[in-house]
């Protein structure tokens, strides 16, 4: 693929396209189709396929995309329209939190990997057979993956190149459709096959690594962040509970029984990665510096910065795909009917709008990075969400929509962040009621000072004792709301000590 120096590398375009399969990868909020879903999926791969900025230059097309039922796993086949004769079977797999993934792996019991050809002892775990069996046997139009691709290469110029990647759990269904596809005859003889992982998981034992690893390959790459957990699954998930060192955030107890509880999963099952190792980076770098506290909060938050695709493709060099739309903040309190402004990035013309699950109507205006809409009927506090071919936008704190108020309460960030018992804490937030209280943890501060938008507090007594943490979330309880709890409002007692 890559003749030059100037020309993108193969570890680049893979992640690239494996990036690009998160693409509205989330159901609008107010329901959508599967088919819906999969149209709005298709737009926005063809978007993204089309940037020139990317790694992929604008060079891939789409030729095949399936998502299988409830949207737990989708692939895409696309295919390089330059001089490369170049084919690449994408795979996405399930959308949610690291923790999330990893136990929807179902490691605990191993099933035999049942291809023709492969010996009978080989086994992956359950979840991973379900995973790449949804993923062999959806179709679209009643065309598969298989099929799409014999298709594909019935096409293609003689000896051609099939990348078979994906990141996450993508990347560990990767290394079993990439086996799989090698078992199948194909039009013009067997393909050159190059299996690129990123992020994966392992599927099975020492029996299926060394199954594929024993395959013809022209390329058999396992890249990984060596600070991402995902990769560590499941054979050194334990190492772990040691991370993450200076700046920070080193595991507590309540982190390290979230590990414990993840490294028991496998039962007495042994799991074994396949393909070579290639280590992106070789220190704690990059870091999320908004996420170094001691905290559960702070720890899970780095994991999900390491695993993400951004990360990926900034430790490859590569420059990042395009992101869905943010939302950032809104009018906070009004009735239906009422004029709401939105303010964020990456509307675009033809965005949808949510207040919680119910749509707004079609009328609405952009200006740049805002959006005027008008209320649909709702009762209580929703989230004002906007989607586009790309994405949805994540729930934030200050998106919140109250019909008829009060309005809900954020604290937007706390100053000094550490400190001691009776240190004075200046707290900044909206829609701070004079009622309001102030908590650190479970402990009630004296409140000094009070504002609208900002609170004077005295740092109560910390409560220290066994499973209790030197960092607390400090929150403010006004108009009936409580804040809710990020990594912006997290102060950390010093000189703590545990009994």
């Amino acid at each position: 693929m890559a003749t030059d120096a100037n020309q993108p590398t193969v570890p680049q375009v893979t992640m690239t396209l494996s990036a690009i399969a998160a693409t509205a990868a989330t159901p609008r909020p107010s329901g959508e189709t599967l088919a819906e879903q999969s149209a709005r999926i298709i737009l926005g791969i063809n978007q993204q396929l089309a940037d020139t900025s990317l790694a992929t230059q604008g060079t891939w097309v789409l030729s095949w995309l399936g998502v299988s039922p409830g949207n737990a796993n989708m692939a895409y086949l696309a295919r390089n329209t330059d001089s490369s004769n170049s084919f690449a079977v994408v795979i996405r797999g399930t959308v949610g939190s690291v923790t999330d993934l990893l136990e929807d792996l179902d490691v605990g019991t191993v099933v035999p990997f049942n291809l023709v050809g492969m010996p009978s002892s080989v086994s992956v775990s359950k979840g991973a057979m379900k995973a790449f069996t949804q993923v062999v046997t959806m179709s679209t139009a009643g065309v598969t993956l298989a099929q799409a691709l014999n298709t594909a290469l019935s096409q293609a110029e003689p000896n051609p190149t099939v990348y078979v990647t994906g990141h996450s759990l993508g990347g560990c269904i990767a290394t079993m459709v990439a086996p799989y596809l090698q078992t199948l005859t194909w039009p013009k003889g067997k393909p050159n096959f190059e299996l690129h992982t990123f992020a994966a998981p392992t599927a099975g034992g020492a029996n299926f690594a060394a199954y594929v690893d024993s395959l013809d390959w022209q390329a058999n790459e396992r890249h990984f962040n060596i600070n991402d957990m995902v990769p560590q699954a499941w054979n050194n998930l334990e190492v772990t509970k040691q991370w993450y060192l200076t700046p920070g955030p080193a595991a507590d107890d309540d982190v390290k029984a979230v590990i414990s509880a993840l490294v028991a999963l496998p039962g007495p099952n042994v799991y074994v990665q396949p393909g070579k190792d290639d280590p992106l980076n070789d220190s704690y770098d990059p870091v999320d510096p908004n996420l170094v506290k001691a905290s559960l909060q702070d720890f899970m938050g780095q994991v999900a910065f390491q695993h993400a695709n951004s990360t990926y493709l900034g430790l490859l060099g590569a420059p990042d795909v395009q992101s869905g739309p943010v939302v950032t903040v809104v009018t906070p309190v009004g009735t239906a009917g009422a004029p709401v402004e939105i303010v964020g990035s990456g509307f675009g013309e033809g965005v949808m709008v949510d207040f919680g699950t119910v749509p707004i109507s079609k009328e609405y205006v952009l200006r740049d990075d805002v959006i005027v809409v008008w209320a649909p009927e709702g009762v209580g506090v929703v989230d004002i969400r906007a989607t586009n071919n790309l994405g949805t936008s994540p729930a934030v704190p200050r998106g919140q929509f109250s019909y008829g108020g009060p309005a809900a309460v954020v604290a937007t960030g706390i100053s000094p962040d550490t400190g001691r018992a009776g240190d004075q804490v200046q707290i900044n937030g909206v829609n701070f009621a004079s009622d309001c209280q102030v908590y650190f943890g479970d402990n009630l501060a004296e409140l000094v000072d009070y504002a609208p938008e900002q609170l004077l507090v005295n740092a109560p007594k910390p409560t220290i004792g066994v499973g209790k943490s030197a960092t607390v979330n400090v929150t403010v309880l006004s108009n009936g709301y409580s804040s809710p709890a990020t990594p912006a409002d997290e102060f950390t007692y010093l000189e703590w000590h545990r009994p």
